[in-house]
């Protein structure tokens, strides 16, 4: 009896074993597939050391090649099934619209946007990246559904550009940049106190209007939020700025003409509107505290985060 086992243990080894010269090749492809997905889950919880031309994740990379090639193949008589369970799972993934083979593409996308330097700033993927700091804080101060918040966006909306007619499309768009203004040209820049980065709550900035970025931010992202308007905000490091998403590139080129030629006429003239293009080809314009028109210049800092309130 204990024979007849052995012998057909034996069998399936034999059957499951890969002959050469495939067996370097499936070891290898094996070995990429599942380098990728593991590469770019290390890559994002490191922190860059800024090596000249990326070399510390070159070789990073090479070295999760090294291992994984290496635990394959003492693997290799079970390496079949592991690239079906790979290939079902990655398919499963793909039906039932989670981490599936489009996801593997994408993520590596991203990485490489992230790794390499755009020629273009203003196209800059942003996804993928790392944590968003004071998260949880930052999402309670954005009181987009109290009264107070809703109120002031919608004086502000009462106030200026109430009368642009013919672009019912872009009215919310329209009313957000109101808010925009209202906001910029009372915003009174004051320091947090020294050694805490305190964040005032969406409330507490509509007293004075005053307060560092994070809370000039805050309370951005909650009155856009309060009248319809996606806002996010983008992390870089030292800074943190609001965005507010304006569609696809044919919307930009007519939010573009709003800006420059209807409502920010003065503001804008000469001047360029700046966005960024996120991984679904969204566009997002600029609404930093610095800024005196949507789409005004971004501080030059490298993104590090981004918080979308959907």
């Amino acid at each position: 009896m204990i024979r007849k086992s052995i012998y057909a243990i034996q069998k399936i080894k034999q059957k499951l074993q890969v002959k050469k010269p495939w067996d370097n090749v499936i070891i290898f492809a094996l070995n990429v597939l599942v380098a990728i997905p593991v590469f770019i889950i290390i890559h994002q919880n490191l922190i860059d050391p800024n090596w000249y031309f990326q070399l510390d994740r070159i070789l990073l990379f090479l070295l999760i090649l090294a291992v994984i090639q290496l635990v394959l193949r003492l693997m290799r008589t079970i390496i079949i099934v592991c690239i079906a369970l790979y290939l079902v799972a990655l398919l499963v993934g793909s039906i039932s619209g989670r981490y599936g083979f489009s996801s593997v593409a994408d993520d590596y996308q991203y990485m490489v946007y992230s790794m390499s330097d755009s020629p273009n700033p203003q196209d800059i993927i942003i996804s993928k990246l790392l944590p968003f700091p004071n998260k949880t804080k930052i999402l309670n101060a954005i009181e987009f559904e109290n009264p107070r918040v809703r109120d002031f966006a919608l004086m502000a909306t009462t106030k200026d550009f109430k009368d642009i007619r013919g672009y019912s499309n872009y009215r919310t768009i329209i009313q957000c940049f109101a808010v925009f203004k209202e906001i910029n040209s009372r915003w009174n820049y004051v320091s947090d106190p020294k050694g805490k980065d305190y964040i005032a709550k969406a409330t507490e900035s509509l007293r004075y209007f005053s307060g560092d970025c994070d809370d000039h931010s805050v309370l951005m992202a909650a009155c856009i939020k309060s009248i319809g308007g996606t806002p996010r905000l983008i992390h870089t490091g030292g800074h943190i700025y609001p965005e507010i998403l304006i569609g696809n590139k044919t919307d930009l080129e007519t939010v573009n003409y709003l800006i420059k030629k209807v409502l920010f006429v003065k503001e804008s003239k000469g001047n360029k509107i700046h966005y960024h293009i996120d991984e679904r080809g969204q566009i997002w314009l600029n609404l930093d505290y610095t800024a005196t028109y949507p789409g005004g210049p971004f501080m030059s800092e490298e993104i590090l985060g981004a918080l979308t309130l959907y």
